[in-house]
């Protein structure tokens, strides 16, 4: 089984105003995750203390971190990264489709091995702007990632969307790869994080993988370290013949 997480820390700034990555850190660690996707990571940036946010977690996980700036102004970065303690190897990380007077978005993707497979593992954060979300929908399912042919199964894709399940982005993605929560539309709502009511963060995985469960991480730690809750999906990545994507069943959060 592999349990992959993926987090909009929003730069490890809490609910009450503390930049505090070492929560951030505990939060994930209590989830035991083998893979971690983060997005809104702070490096370098004055407004956070200088600190590299996508190492100072890695370090607290005991795990390597790949990190990609969707933004560079100087020396300051922001941006997304992928973390884990298995071997792991960069294969792409590229900006995306924008509008003029946008955030800069970006797309990373790492081959992570896990036991006898090496799974293909792509996080982004897409825009805020329904045009714009298409184009870097069409980016991501073009020849420099999900439609690279070495971007072969299994392939997981995670991260912040801002886009809700039935939307015209959800709906492209999740005809190239399902949505791990399958058609529940408003199941695990992740966004805001003191009361979740939209699923605007999402798992998606290729067809040869079984999803053995999903769910969001509640808590007082959780509501407090950013504006979303992480989401969690454990995955069978050599499920047995025959078997198919399963509907995960309600878990508490």
């Amino acid at each position: 089984m592999l349990r992959v997480l993926t987090y909009n820390v929003r730069r490890c700034l809490g609910a009450d105003g503390r930049l505090a990555p070492e929560r951030i850190a505990a939060v994930i660690a209590a989830c035991r995750p083998d893979v971690v996707a983060l997005q809104e990571l702070d490096v370098g940036r004055a407004r956070s203390g200088g600190v590299d946010q996508a190492r100072a977690i890695a370090a607290h996980l005991g795990m390597r971190s790949h990190f990609h700036p969707a933004m560079r102004v100087m020396e300051e970065e922001y941006g997304d990264a992928i973390l884990t303690a298995l071997p792991s190897r960069l294969v792409r990380a590229a900006s995306l489709p924008e509008r003029a007077g946008r955030e800069p978005r970006g797309a990373l993707w790492a081959a992570v091995t896990a036991g006898d497979a090496e799974v293909q593992v792509v996080t982004t954060h897409l825009g805020l702007d329904r045009r714009e979300r298409a184009a870097q929908a069409d980016a991501l399912l073009g020849p420099g990632f999900l439609g690279n042919p070495a971007c072969r199964d299994p392939v997981v894709l995670l991260g912040d969307f801002n886009a809700l399940p039935g939307s015209r982005v959800h709906r492209r993605l999740a005809a190239r790869l399902p949505d791990a929560q399958g058609n529940r539309g408003w199941a695990r709502p992740t966004f805001p994080a003191r009361l979740p009511l939209l699923r605007i963060d999402h798992v998606f995985v290729s067809r040869g993988v079984a999803v053995r469960g999903v769910r969001t991480v509640g808590g007082r730690l959780a509501r407090a370290a950013s504006d979303h809750l992480p989401l969690v999906a454990d995955l069978d990545l050599a499920p047995a013949a025959g078997s198919r994507i399963s509907v995960p069943r309600e878990e508490p959060a």
